[in-house]
């Protein structure tokens, strides 16, 4: 008999991505999607059940399809999309919390996958050249979805201790990138001129949509516990990406980025949290050896391959239009003058 796969966030791109490539795998016999809303793509042969991870309810769907193996994509990355922060925390910790509590009960679970992100690492001016899997942040994050990230990998751990029986595979992945998948680093590179901090250049990795979720795939299906960075290789810096996009850069001196992060979250111009400024700052650089050796995973696109299909997906190699970057000098200008007073 084939595996019985449970799949979180399925009404998200990448989550019902992944519940139709897992539908199509000879090896799983039927795979359930759960999100709170129907999704709005097709997710194959997967059966959507409506179900709040965040209620105790998720253990009954777990027992009653006899789970063996969960992949949990369910954790939110910006507040705009969970409707706040503040639901974007109770989604992300206490719903994983339940999610786990739910998976402790189930005799049948082998296997569980969590989706988790490089940001845990933080980034600062005291960071390694590349972060393997045993290294400890030295600038920890303390707010967003990295700090979320954290908390919830801090109860997969706990989970594995309980239950040593379940595979629990642990992928902490660069920025997802690509011609579809909507994210942060899509929304910034968007941008008719990309804000930089003045005297900086940060390194960046990245991780195409499609490997991406071929690794979430592969770890599905086979017992590889464990802990893995997920990225391509390579490295770009944020000068080199953003000549590549095709945008003129803004620069802006340290002092005055805060401010203009706030702004442009505020009228809804581009994720630049606190984390994500400082991301965009110092950069960071993770190792992926143990990927290679250990999972036997190896991503098809380079950290610039990754990017290129990004930009040519997206036609950003453009040359931006002076009416475009016209407005967003004016959008910018305005955020200057009013991004701190209203949030």
């Amino acid at each position: 008999m084939g595996q019985v796969v449970l799949v979180t966030g399925v009404s998200r791109y990448l989550g019902g991505r992944m519940a139709q490539m897992l539908t199509r795998d000879p090896r799983v016999d039927r795979v359930v999607g759960v999100d709170v809303v129907p999704p709005p793509d097709d997710i194959g042969r997967a059966e959507f059940v409506r179900a709040d991870i965040r209620n105790p309810i998720i253990a009954k769907v777990i027992d009653a399809a006899k789970v063996d193996t969960v992949v949990h994509m369910g954790v939110i990355a910006t507040p705009l999309q969970a409707g706040g922060r503040m639901s974007m925390k109770e989604i992300n910790v206490i719903g994983t919390m339940q999610l786990l509590a739910a998976c402790q009960k189930a005799p049948s679970l082998r296997r569980l996958i969590v989706k988790s992100t490089s940001s845990v690492y933080g980034a600062g001016s005291q960071d390694p050249a590349m972060f393997t899997e045993a290294v400890e942040p030295r600038h920890a994050p303390s707010s967003g979805w990295a700090k979320d990230s954290v908390e919830v990998e801090s109860y997969v751990r706990g989970f594995a201790r309980r239950r040593p029986d379940v595979a629990v595979t642990t992928l902490r992945f660069a920025n997802f990138i690509g011609p579809t998948v909507e994210t942060a680093m899509t929304g910034y590179f968007s941008l008719p001129m990309v804000p930089v901090v003045m005297g900086y250049d940060a390194r960046l990795q990245f991780v195409h949509e499609d490997d991406g979720l071929r690794a979430i795939h592969e770890a599905a299906v086979a017992d590889k516990p464990g802990l893995y960075n997920i990225a391509g290789d390579g490295i770009l810096l944020l000068s080199q990406a953003i000549r590549m996009a095709g945008r003129p850069p803004l620069p802006l001196p340290p002092p005055l980025v805060p401010l203009t992060g706030r702004g442009m979250i505020r009228t809804g111009l581009a994720d630049f949290s606190p984390e994500q400024v400082r991301f965009l700052t110092y950069g960071r650089g993770i190792d992926t050896t143990r990927m290679r050796e250990e999972l036997g995973f190896t991503p098809k696109y380079t950290t610039q391959e990754a990017f290129m299909s990004f930009v040519e997906g997206r036609g950003l190699n453009r040359i931006v239009s002076p009416k475009r970057v016209g407005a967003a000098e004016q959008a910018l200008a305005s955020v200057l003058t009013t991004g701190g007073s209203h949030v």
